[in-house]
C-alpha cells in the first residue's frame, strides 16, 4: 500500500491529483485547497479574522433557523468544486449557505462535489488578500448557483471590518463596497440585517 504524501507550505503549487489531496498528510497550521490540480497553501486565519468568521457564522446559522425556504444550511468548512475545469478546482470558502442542501439524506452520502451554494463568504487575511479579491472572485462567478459573494476584511478595523458584495449580473458581479458600521440588506436574504460590527 503506497504511503500517503506529507504536505506543507513547501508544496504550494505541486501537482495532485483529488485522491492524493484528500489522502494527504498536512502539516498543521496551514489550510489547503486543490486550484487548477495543484496544492493551494495559504495561512490559517489570525483571531481578528476567526472573530470575524464565528460572528458572520452565528448571523447566518441564526437566520436558516428562522428562514429554511430561503437558506437551510450554513457551514464554515466546504469545498465548493468547479466541474468545467479541466484539472480539479475547489476552493474552500470561509462560510456557504445553501438553498436545497440535502440535510434529510444519510450524512455519509451527501459529497460536497453535490451541493452547490446561493452564498460564499470569505475572511480576508493579511497574509494573502489576492485570494480572495482576485482569486476566488473569478472562481465563485463560474459557479452558477452563488448569487453573492462576500469578502469581509477586518484589516482596518477587526470589530466592523469593510464589506466587498459581489452580486451576479449575468456573466458578471456587480461590485458594492461598505464601510465598517454600515448596514447591509439584500433580497437574496430577505428579513437579514447585517450590521457590520461584530458587537452587535
Amino acid at each position: 500500500m503506497k504511503a500517503a504524501l506529507r504536505l506543507g507550505p513547501a508544496d504550494h503549487g505541486r501537482p495532485l491529483s483529488y485522491e492524493e489531496f484528500q489522502a494527504a498528510d498536512y502539516v498543521e497550521g496551514y489550510h489547503y485547497e486543490i486550484i487548477d490540480g495543484k496544492l493551494y497553501v495559504s495561512a490559517m486565519p489570525n483571531p481578528p479574522q476567526g472573530m470575524v468568521e464565528k460572528w458572520l457564522l452565528r448571523k447566518l446559522d441564526r437566520y436558516s433557523e428562522e428562514h429554511p425556504d430561503v437558506i437551510n444550511f450554513v457551514h464554515n468548512k466546504t469545498a465548493v468544486f468547479l466541474p468545467e475545469r479541466r484539472e480539479v478546482t475547489a476552493p474552500e470558502p470561509d462560510i456557504a449557505a445553501y438553498r436545497d442542501f440535502p440535510v434529510d439524506a444519510e450524512p455519509e452520502d451527501i459529497r460536497w462535489q453535490e451541493a452547490t451554494p446561493i452564498l460564499v463568504v470569505e475572511v480576508v487575511s493579511p497574509d494573502d488578500p489576492n485570494k480572495d479579491y482576485e482569486r476566488n472572485r473569478d472562481l465563485y462567478l463560474e459557479v452558477p448557483s452563488i448569487r453573492e459573494y462576500w469578502i469581509l476584511d477586518p484589516r482596518g478595523h477587526a470589530r466592523q471590518p469593510s464589506m466587498r458584495v459581489h452580486r451576479r449580473h449575468g456573466r458578471r458581479w456587480r461590485i458594492r463596497d461598505l464601510n465598517g458600521g454600515e448596514l447591509y440588506t439584500t433580497s437574496l436574504l430577505p428579513g437579514l440585517e447585517l450590521r457590520l460590527d461584530i458587537r452587535t
